[in-house]
């Protein structure tokens, strides 16, 4: 692929732990929660796996975990946290392994690349014969978007944003109907489909209202008034991930598992 779409990877600075941190330590638990549903085996790859903050959750699952990321900045901080682990710092579309895995990993990555449908061909290449890929991607259509659209901030869902575009790197939006379409366009099959969290405001919103809420003070916030006391904050969370499960469509990601 070149050093230059490597560069041009490593030119962006998003990281799930740099941006609206609050929110996305939630989000990569309910990701991390869904895609356990769905693994398989007991080897995992993880394309690609950037900071390492799930990565780190996977590897209690999993007896074997692989992780690849085209920046080596956040590379450095993956094996920092698993300092024990097998890391390749090259883009994926280069990757060069014989191994094959139970379960192969594209947890939003389809998004930033040049070619989609030539990627997923590529990730399929490392699933054993019985493995499963999961694939998750922004949700154009997600309820805070369709919000947006509404209220005049965006002027169509699948509008990218500055902040897509040059902080996390978007190329494209996905909706579940378009995401099949690519998996079915790489020769692949998609054997079922799903939404994680159903997230009612945009993600910086998100992330100050879970910082600054009233989650705790007793009064006519979240919570009920009386009754005993709750970690509020997490029953929010679980609840709009457990209603995201009901209305994937309108879900913040939407995922879709995937064999040959």
């Amino acid at each position: 692929m070149g050093n230059s779409e490597k560069q041009l990877q490593e030119s962006f600075a998003w990281s799930r732990t740099a941006f609206h941190s609050e929110y996305n330590r939630f989000l990569a638990e309910y990701k991390v929660e869904s895609c356990s549903e769905n693994i398989h085996g007991q080897s995992l790859l993880d394309l690609a796996c950037g900071d390492g903050l799930m990565t780190e959750m996977f590897a209690r699952r999993v007896t074997r975990v692989v992780g690849v990321d085209a920046n080596g900045e956040h590379l450095a901080e993956a094996r920092k946290r698993l300092p024990l682990a097998e890391f390749h710092e090259c883009l994926i579309e280069d990757l060069d392994l014989t191994e094959k895995f139970s379960t192969v990993l594209m947890l939003e990555v389809l998004e930033h690349v040049i070619d989609p449908v030539a990627l997923l061909r590529k990730a399929a290449f490392f699933l054993a014969e019985d493995g499963v890929m999961i694939v998750h991607v922004p949700n154009a259509v997600a309820i805070n978007r369709k919000l947006a659209v509404l209220m005049g901030s965006l002027e169509s869902c699948e509008e990218l944003s500055p902040f897509d575009l040059n902080i996390a790197g978007h190329r494209r939006s996905y909706t579940l109907q378009t995401l099949c379409r690519d998996i079915e366009a790489a020769g692949l099959h998609t054997v079922k489909t799903g939404g994680i969290f159903y997230k009612i405001l945009s993600t910086p919103q998100m992330d100050w209202f879970l910082k600054n809420g009233l989650w705790d003070e007793g009064g006519f916030g979240w919570g009920r008034i009386g009754g005993p006391k709750k970690d509020w904050k997490a029953a929010f969370c679980r609840a709009s991930y457990e209603l995201g499960k009901q209305h994937p469509e309108d879900c913040n990601i939407i995922y879709a598992c995937v064999t040959r």
